[in-house]
């Protein structure tokens, strides 16, 4: 983005109407009874904008901000997935891109899905479940849940691609 006066006023704009875009996804993630994995990956692609037009610093206050307002806006627990993964894994994804090798980078970020697998299981087992599993083997589960997470990886990826060759010019910011 340009410097100057007319930048500070550009970039409060636009970090204010996708935080609100932010928000509004979690919320109807929250709400709503399907679509609830689409909108928090929907959610999570407003990070790469700000990323990539004003920087890592502004990444990690938009997902502060972003956390905070959706956890006062959003007083359940279905914020929390957010806050762990969607909201922050622009980020992640930024920082392991960086060592360019693809094995190591999916090494990277399939273990640090995995650890937010394994701690989303727990808190499903032992606070919402009270201590049940789902019938269904969890080892299956979570393969199943790497294969869609690779699949929102490569897409979070398309987009960010569409956005910096295509859809930056035509919005003009």
């Amino acid at each position: 983005m340009n410097s100057g006066p007319g930048s500070r006023v550009k970039r409060i704009t636009l970090s204010g109407i996708l935080l609100a875009f932010t928000v509004i996804c979690v919320f109807l993630a929250a709400t709503l009874p399907t679509s609830k994995l689409s909108l928090y990956a929907l959610s999570s692609l407003f990070m790469a904008v700000i990323i990539i037009e004003f920087g890592t610093k502004a990444g990690w206050a938009f997902y502060i901000a972003s956390g905070i307002l959706s956890a006062l806006l959003v007083p359940r627990l279905e914020v929390i997935p957010f806050i762990v993964f969607f909201g922050v894994y622009g980020l992640i994804k930024l920082y392991v891109e960086r060592i360019h090798s693809r094995v190591i980078e999916y090494i990277l970020k399939l273990a640090y899905f995995n650890v937010c697998l394994v701690l989303g299981l727990i808190f499903l087992k032992e606070i919402l479940l009270n201590g049940t599993m789902p019938s269904a083997p969890v080892y299956a589960i979570a393969a199943l849940l790497e294969v869609v997470f690779i699949l929102y990886d490569y897409i979070y990826t398309l987009f960010i691609r569409f956005y910096g060759t295509q859809l930056k010019q035509k919005l003009k910011i």
